[in-house]
């Protein structure tokens, strides 16, 4: 984490601050966060203040297989564990805040929604632009509506969104993560594909750096307008939407259920957790390959209907690709 300490100019005075929240469990996304800032950090009128984010029961990486199943119910119900103390009172002034965060069981993970209801986040927060980065298998859209609530709710102000994803097929990648979890290895079947965004969208993501560099040498992050637009930022698949439904569903209902019987880590959770696993595994082999063909069939009739999610999800900054060629590496 070297990296990302905090960056004071050293040329001269900056004249923009940026805080960064960082949290990141399997290391990819704070490899994505590090080629954002490299630009940002590489300006001397630009200082850059990293907070990362420590639970104080850390998360394990990687996961045991119930340690993993065990953290749905809250990461469902957004009920975060508490943080070790931060270095921030909430009194500093930040130009703009770049939030990067995983998604875990459909809901921005653990330790930034502890971030998000702390008091201190609203403090900072407040009037803030924010940019959020999404690192995760294929299925973002409705935590970043989860994230969109989160956000106003500390009264900041959203401006863009990148989502990076895996780009494995779909029903690969429902074994290959939760492998890469468990066992650390992104490579656990050479059969199917590493598991994580790929290397490529990595280091690709840099051009969000330079983007938001320039943008904030502007003035732009003042506006109501997305910084990264143009630059494919955002992608959705609304094709997902109906499972990232059915699956929000179960994570919500059966979190309830797990939640009465006990406390993370208690023992007594464990027998649903075992029904909870069955059921899951009925749901991924029926209801999600079920949906896909389903839609496939019924694609010419659902055109408009797909076309008018995606540009609901895409928004702010979009999947549109007019401005790639100025930061092309």
């Amino acid at each position: 984490m070297a990296a990302l300490n905090k960056t004071e100019a050293s040329t001269s005075l900056p004249t923009k601050r940026v805080l960064v929240l960082n949290y990141s469990q399997t290391g990819q996304l704070t490899e994505i966060t590090r080629r954002i800032l490299a630009p940002l950090e590489q300006d001397g009128r630009i200082a850059v203040h990293v907070e990362t984010l420590r639970p104080e029961r850390p998360f394990p990486f990687p996961w045991s297989f119930f340690r993993f199943l065990d953290a749905f119910p809250e990461s469902a119900h957004m009920i975060p564990p508490p943080l070790q103390p931060l270095t921030l009172t909430g009194d500093e002034q930040f130009d703009l805040v770049i939030l990067p965060y995983q998604v875990w069981f459909l809901a921005p993970s653990q330790p930034v929604t502890a971030f998000l209801k702390h008091p201190v986040a609203k403090k900072l927060l407040a009037g803030k632009p924010v940019v959020t980065v999404i690192a995760c298998r294929n299925m973002w859209m409705l935590a970043q509506e989860k994230m969109k609530g989160l956000l106003q709710g500390c009264g900041a102000r959203l401006l863009d969104n990148v989502a990076l994803v895996d780009p494995g097929p779909t029903m690969a990648t429902l074994f290959t993560t939760p492998l890469w979890l468990w066992s650390g290895k992104r490579d656990f079947f050479k059969a199917l594909p590493r598991a994580g965004v790929d290397e490529k969208s990595v280091q690709e993501s840099r051009r969000f750096g330079l983007a938001l560099r320039d943008a904030l040498l502007r003035d732009e992050e003042r506006g109501s307008a997305p910084l990264l637009s143009g630059l494919r930022a955002a992608d959705s698949n609304p094709s997902l939407l109906f499972s990232e439904k059915a699956a929000t569903r179960s994570f919500f209902v059966w979190g309830k259920l797990l939640r009465l019987a006990g406390e993370p880590g208690n023992l007594s959770r464990y027998p649903l957790l075992i029904l909870y696993v069955i059921f899951l595994i009925t749901l991924i082999l029926t209801v999600v390959p079920l949906s896909l063909i389903i839609q496939l069939v019924l694609r010419p009739f659902l055109r408009r209907r797909f076309a008018a999610l995606k540009q609901q999800f895409d928004m702010p900054s979009g999947s549109s690709a007019e401005r790639m060629y100025q930061y092309e590496q």
